[in-house]
């Protein structure tokens, strides 16, 4: 199954997160097919960077959102 995910992309005490997609059985910052999007919950208000061609591409061919990005997705309107 693929789902769309955060991969943590920061160094230490300074969490940046890229939305992903990626097999569901790949490790959290591993291997992903495509990068969909940023998010970096530092800056106020939290700063939400997403492909919304890229995004509704993959949700259309049966990609799963985890719980967070489903939030970020629906934050910015996406249908998640």
């Amino acid at each position: 199954m693929v789902r769309m995910r955060l991969a943590r992309v920061g160094s230490k005490k300074n969490p940046i997160y890229r939305v992903v997609v990626a097999d569901a059985r790949a490790p959290r910052d591993g291997k992903f097919i495509e990068i969909v999007g940023r998010y970096n919950p530092q800056t106020e208000p939290s700063t939400i960077e997403l492909d919304e061609t890229k995004v509704k591409d993959w949700l259309g061919k049966g990609a799963q959102p985890s719980e967070a990005v489903a939030r970020l997705l629906k934050v910015k309107n996406l249908s998640g």
